[in-house]
């Protein structure tokens, strides 16, 4: 079940899986009428009712010896919706041209004002290295909610460099974050009795200045890069970086809070560690490589 809303330079287009398309309601309009209409380009759509859950596995293989491995597996995703904003509030797809540079993809998540659109997540994750196949249990998203902000992609400036640039702004709420490595159990319950053991992050908020989204990168002024690179001695890896900001106004600031982390076991003890807040992030300058 969805709704789907295509938002073109000289058409609007409204589809929905429970309802009907009058042809009537629709006019043609002359070639010189059509020549005055002016919008805005790219894609708008919702996922009204989305929800999937299965078998997929994602497996990322290093090429080092012996071929280890990371993957996550049994996936579950699904979203509530805001009915009443179905059509007036969606995800947005543009292209639009950088003078001298690449295009740019940018999706752009809903603004979500009354903080009804919520997704649920739960995956297994494990490694497989050194002939040893170790399972991590699994990870678990409750009420991860987005307002605004969203993803940018395009080529880096520097032709050499392979791999993908993107710029990233976030302001996003968390419910629960949790780990268990011994079984799922009901992801629905962020602490059910019959689960001993698990870390559990709850109340995560990430925004920038005045609550609104924070750009952690900028696909032009400070863009990030994603790509596998190996190196002069043969070693390969998963790189992701996060160039100098080059706006005159510095790289912008964010914030985190955290209401509670706590450690469950019935082996070593519960462990409550409290709250946790940091007033004021400025990311500089990223570089991680993931062997």
């Amino acid at each position: 079940m969805c709704a789907l809303v295509i938002r073109a330079m000289c058409c609007s287009l409204a589809l929905c899986a429970l309802g009907t398309v009058h042809a009537g309601n629709l006019h043609p309009l002359e070639d010189e009428a059509l020549s005055q209409v002016s919008g805005q380009d790219g894609l708008a759509f919702n996922l009204r009712g989305f929800a999937m859950s299965g078998p997929l596995t994602l497996t990322y293989t290093s090429p080092d010896a012996g071929n280890p491995s990371l993957w996550l597996g049994n996936f579950y995703l699904s979203r509530s919706d805001d009915v009443d904003a179905t059509f007036t509030d969606p995800y947005r797809l543009n292209i639009y041209s950088r003078l001298g540079m690449s295009d740019v993809i940018e999706l752009s998540n809903p603004l979500n004002v009354n903080g009804l659109v919520k997704w649920q997540f739960a995956a297994d994750f494990g490694v497989n290295a050194n002939n040893t196949s170790f399972n991590g249990g699994t990870l678990i998203l409750q009420d991860l909610t987005f307002y605004g902000g969203g993803l940018s992609i395009t080529t880096p400036s520097d032709p050499s460099v392979q791999g993908v640039a993107f710029g990233l702004a976030l302001r996003v709420d968390i419910g629960n974050l949790i780990i268990r490595p011994r079984a799922r159990d009901d992801i629905s319950v962020a602490n059910p009795d019959s689960v001993t053991e698990q870390l559990s992050i709850s109340g995560i908020h990430l925004s920038g200045e005045n609550n609104s989204p924070w750009a952690i990168a900028h696909v032009t002024t400070q863009p990030g890069i994603f790509n596998a690179i190996t190196d002069a001695d043969g070693q390969s890896y998963l790189h992701l970086g996060i160039d100098w900001n080059s706006s005159p106004n510095g790289a912008p600031k964010g914030s985190l809070t955290i209401d509670n982390i706590t450690f469950k076991s019935d082996v070593t003890g519960n462990v409550n560690l409290g709250s946790s807040r940091i007033e004021s992030i400025q990311l500089q300058y990223l570089d991680v490589k993931f062997r």
